[in-house]
Order: C-alpha cells, then structure tokens, then sequence
C-alpha cells in the first residue's frame, strides 16, 4: 500500500469529491509533466518534464474507485533503421481499480491481507490516489519496440552506412566471393607460370652461352 501521499503531487487524485456511493462518476482533465523514466530506456519514451494531458473518468464501485483513462504526449527517440531522431505522438488507454482498504473483493469490511496477491493491488490511501505507476506501465506497453522515422525507411548501406533515402541511387558492385578466390587462384598460377618461363629462359641463355 502507498504511504504519505502527497495531494499536492499532480498525479496524485483526490476521490473525496467522487464519495463512496456505487455508480458516482466524476470525469477529469488535467496537464502533467512527464517524471523521469517515462519510456523504454534507450530506444523512445517522454522526455523529462514534457506535458502529459489526461482525460480521466472516476467511478465509484463497492470495492474502491474504478479509474479509467487516456494520456497523450510527444515522445522522442532514434529510429532503428537509420539511426536519425525521431518525434511521435502517442496515445495510451488504460484501466484500474483502486481498492478501499477496508474493503474485500465484495465491498465488505475486511482486514487487509498480507500474501503475494495482496502486493499486487493498489489501493486509496485517505481517499488519494497515485496515478504514477499506472500512467507508466501505461505509456510504455503504447511505445514501439522498434521505432522507425517512417515505415518506407530504408535504413543505413550496411557496407559503408551511408543513409539510403538520401541517396536511392547508391549501391555497393556485388562480388561473389567464390569467383574472388577463383580469380585470386587464376592469378597466382600465372605469376608461377611467369616464373617458369623465366626460369626457362634463363637455362636457354646459359646454354648458348657455352
């Protein structure tokens, strides 16, 4: 369970407003600015301090406070294909039930319980919530593996990595590597048949010598 939330902390919400009777709904905007670690580390994510606009609906159920909602922002990163920066716009949906800590999976008073299932939950704390780790799962499952400036990109030349929409044009003469080891045979076996003939040459010359 969160402890010592802060209201003053824009990603914290005040449920106070919504009260406890099932059915209450209350629909929020609000503009936060990204926390650190708002991605996936080294391939795109929200930069730091960039605006996150949420539209969110709070609705009370017998358990706690249903909360569902959408987060948009611009995100930054570097597309995998030619290595250039690039800018998006992302758009992630989520949804989770925020549970009343006095409260059992049907809304009766119950004693919170302390196992591996309990761990998983989240609950109010004095009628706050913490959107934080929501919002990021939340972004992050939105986010691309493998960002790419555009889908048409055509990436790096992997022989001299020059980028291939600015150059369509270019293009590297294919050698079969079989016919280089032949060629390069080819031309050993006429350096020794030079040497041969030297050789003979050679011999003729010394024997009209004599």
């Amino acid at each position: 369970m969160n402890a010592h939330l802060d209201h003053r902390n824009p990603l914290v919400f005040d449920t106070h407003e919504l009260g406890r009777r099932p059915g209450a709904l209350q629909r929020l905007t609000r503009t936060v600015t990204a926390p650190k670690d708002f991605g996936i580390e080294g391939v795109i994510g929200v930069p730091l301090g960039a605006p996150i606009e949420l539209d969110l609906r709070l609705e009370s159920v017998m358990e706690g406070v249903l909360v569902t909602g959408t987060a948009r922002a611009s995100v930054e990163g570097e597309c995998v294909r030619c290595l250039e920066p690039l800018h998006q716009e992302v758009a992630a949906d989520f949804q989770e039930l925020f549970t009343y800590p006095d409260a059992d999976d049907r809304g009766r008073t119950a004693e919170p319980v302390d196992d591996a299932e309990d761990e998983d939950r989240l609950y109010l704390e004095d009628g706050l919530f913490d959107l934080e780790p929501v919002l990021r799962d939340a972004v992050v499952l939105a986010l691309p593996m493998q960002p790419v400036c555009r889908e048409t990109c055509a990436g790096l030349c992997p022989e001299c990595g020059i980028r291939l929409d600015e150059n369509p044009d270019h293009h590297h003469d294919a050698v079969d590597i079989r016919w280089a080891a032949l060629q390069g045979l080819v031309g050993t076996v006429k350096d020794d048949e030079k040497d041969n003939m030297g050789g003979a040459e050679a011999g003729v010359d010394e024997k009209q010598e004599k």
